[in-house]
């Protein structure tokens, strides 16, 4: 095991109702507040009627900023943080999922910066300050609501980069799984494989004598692919949303990958598929997580067999591991097929023609200095291009 800090300091406020205490928790933290959503979602549903009432009811000024999309794009956030510096916003509450909350974490790290925001992404930067963030999730998938991390797409250069500060953890979420029972089934099943990954890209790691994490890990796993079916069944089951929501939580707050190296090549090939084709997120993912499987596997071999058994329930002869690996990996895509996810690049209308150049974009070797994906096995662009072309 390897050396870790682990310190997450994000309050999480769970359970029924919760939502009508943004108020009085923003109550002797915030002055005035930016209230920032997404399409209008949170309107049809009362939930809008809802915060702004408790924000009202404890003397919380704001004002709001509408419009964020799937894959949050860096025009609305230079808009945000115009309207922040104008308005004298101290505090920033974002009420949706993944997408709402990385805009208002782009939005309160460029509030202090003096150039564009969009430099911190693509060159790294070091932020001293941010304004405060909390949240009201409306959907379990991304788990911003409890890590320092965003990612914003620049929609005019085709980019799609993350950045991650321990100062851009929220203050505090608020999580209600019955705001959850009116989600579109692509949302849930888009926001299960997105979750899933987060604990993927921590769990498979050549870092050994990590028996506390693996367990951990390995129950988040089991507990989303229990639940997942539940909820894409009945929605409203209140329990099993109680399950995914917490699950999605805990996989992003950092918990399940200290003490061992990360690998995060999928999350790095998926972003050039959001970037150009602007497809969902965690539905890029359920489509190459399984390639880059076949891909790596022979590079840890016993990794993945513990992946197959104890994950995937995976029975079969220790003589024969890659045959267990394969199994538990078969497993895998079918579980995304039945739950609605998209097993191929052509199911999200992605062809041969710009493979190639996002392979060399994910590896930064489009920008002159090549930049390997990955943790588990290094990956070029030549071996990512490989991967795009097994999940075609």
């Amino acid at each position: 095991m390897e050396n870790f800090d682990f310190y997450a300091p994000a309050e999480i406020v769970f359970g029924k109702d919760t939502q009508k205490k943004a108020g009085e928790l923003l109550k002797g933290r915030a002055k005035k507040v930016l209230l920032h959503y997404g399409s209008g979602s949170i309107k049809k549903s009362g939930l809008y009627d809802e915060v702004v009432a408790s924000l009202k009811q404890n003397g919380i000024d704001f004002v709001e900023l509408g419009g964020v999309k799937p894959n949050p794009r860096l025009s609305l956030v230079h808009d945000g943080i115009a309207l922040c510096k104008k308005e004298k916003v101290d505090f920033i509450l974002a009420v949706g999922g993944g997408s709402a909350i990385d805009s208002a974490k782009a939005i309160a790290m460029g509030f202090y910066y003096d150039g564009d925001v969009w430099d911190i992404y693509e060159q790294g930067k070091a932020i001293e300050k941010a304004l405060p963030v909390a949240t009201v999730l409306t959907i379990p998938a991304a788990g911003s609501e409890s890590s320092g991390d965003t990612v914003v797409t620049n929609e005019e250069k085709q980019l799609k980069y993350g950045y991650g500060s321990p100062r851009l953890r929220p203050v505090f979420s608020i999580v209600n799984p019955e705001l959850f029972f009116t989600l579109p089934k692509n949302q849930i099943v888009n926001g299960v494989a997105d979750m899933m990954s987060h604990v993927f890209e921590r769990y498979f790691t050549n870092t050994t004598h990590t028996d506390l994490t693996d367990g951990l890990c390995e129950t988040v796993l089991r507990t989303i692919i229990k639940n997942a079916p539940l909820v894409c069944r009945n929605p409203k089951d209140y329990d099993a949303w109680c399950e995914i929501g917490f699950a999605g939580t805990v996989a992003h707050n950092g918990l399940v990958g200290m003490g061992r190296e990360q690998d995060w090549a999928c999350h790095g090939m998926e972003h050039e598929l959001s970037a150009i084709y602007d497809v969902a997120h965690g539905a890029g993912l359920a489509v190459l997580t399984p390639a880059w499987m076949r891909y790596v596997y022979k590079t840890n071999v016993n990794m993945f067999v513990q992946f197959a058994v104890n994950i995937m329930g995976v029975n079969g002869s220790y003589r024969d591991p890659g045959a267990i690996v394969l199994e538990g990996i078969d497993r895998l895509g079918k579980f995304f097929r039945e739950i609605g996810l998209p097993s191929t690049l052509g199911e999200l209308g992605i062809d041969e023609s710009k493979l190639e150049v996002m392979a060399r974009k994910a590896t930064k070797d489009a920008f002159g200095s090549e930049n390997p994906l990955g943790g588990l096995k290094k990956l070029y662009w030549k071996d990512v291009l490989e991967i795009y072309r097994l999940a075609k």
